[in-house]
């Protein structure tokens, strides 16, 4: 079968030593991601030669005399037109707006030359070395809108030597960063259709609802509450049909029929379960959590004790 290769876009301001790490890591046949787009604020940028005589496709826009937020919305309808799925983040020296990050929530990734939560910013080998610190190092996260604060995905410690100058220290950092960061891209990129994250993160939404509980039923993990009926399946390739889904309760068979019409990539019926369950795929790409977070408590309310349930129906009275 023909890997399918997620698309990434890379974000420049300069040389691009990170972007071309990235590059040629994709290059590999066992990578799971490609670079469709690298993207500059500033048209001269050197990065920008390499990708071009690569086969990438760039774009450039100079940030000069333009608002934040236009250039941001200028720069992510590029990397929407290309396809690109996450946004990759090397050396792009731009803060970017509340508004672009929010839309990449979760499928951007930035590459930060400290150990993070330590030296968020700039300067970060001159700080390390004044400070006395033993290591500086570089750090892969997630991209939030609070600067280099993201959920952290990698770290790589890199020993400061004696006499070490914040160039000397740079330089060895670098050659850290671009082992890092093609690992931590290909790890992420892959996650959200792996089995057991996915299921991480639905068991993490069922078991805050009250009295939630985790079993195994027929093979799969299942919630309920506890010595009570069950809300929730996760299932993945469980009748050998090679899909990762989450089994909800639904109201019956026209509310079923209607969510298969509407998407018939996302939902399905389940089979066993009969016409009051939907199936919701996981395995597609850029899962709506809060979504997925609402379809558990609704189902979960279905099943609930009365005991449970009454506060619920008492704010939904007024």
């Amino acid at each position: 079968m023909t890997q399918v290769r997620a698309k990434v876009a890379v974000m420049i301001s300069g040389s691009g030593t990170n972007m071309a790490a990235l590059l040629y890591a994709s290059r590999a046949d066992d990578c799971p991601y490609e670079i469709v787009l690298v993207a500059a604020n500033d048209p001269e940028a050197k990065g920008l030669r390499l990708a071009e005589a690569e086969g990438v496709a760039t774009f450039a826009l100079s940030h000069k005399g333009m608002k934040r937020a236009e250039h941001d919305a200028a720069m992510d309808a590029a990397i929407r037109a290309s396809g690109a799925e996450w946004v990759a983040l090397a050396g792009y020296m731009r803060i970017l707006t509340p508004e672009f990050v929010s839309k990449w929530e979760g499928h951007m990734v930035n590459i930060h030359p400290s150990l993070l939560p330590k030296y968020t910013g700039l300067h970060t080998h001159e700080r390390a070395i004044e400070a006395g610190d033993s290591h500086g190092g570089v750090t892969v996260h997630l991209v939030t809108a609070e600067l280099d604060e993201g959920p952290i995905l990698g770290q790589t410690p890199v020993a400061i030597l004696p006499g070490d100058t914040p160039d000397a220290l740079a330089a060895r950092v670098l050659i850290a960063e671009h082992q890092l960061y093609s690992r931590c891209l290909a790890r992420l990129v892959t996650r959200e259709r792996s089995p057991d994250w996915l299921l991480e993160q639905v068991r993490t939404r069922a078991m805050a609802l009250p009295e939630a509980d985790e079993v195994i039923s027929h093979g799969m993990p299942c919630f309920g509450v506890i010595k009570g009926k069950k809300f929730a399946y996760f299932t993945a390739d469980h009748h050998g049909d090679d899909r990762i889904a989450l089994l909800v309760k639904i109201s019956g068979a026209d509310e079923q029929a209607m969510l298969i019409d509407q998407d018939e990539q996302a939902y399905f019926r389940p089979a066993y379960f009969g016409d009051g369950w939907i199936g919701i795929r996981l395995d597609i790409g850029r899962n709506d959590w809060e979504s997925i977070g609402e379809w558990l408590a609704r189902s979960w309310r279905a099943i609930a004790p009365k005991r449970l349930t009454v506060l619920l129906d008492a704010a939904d009275a007024f």
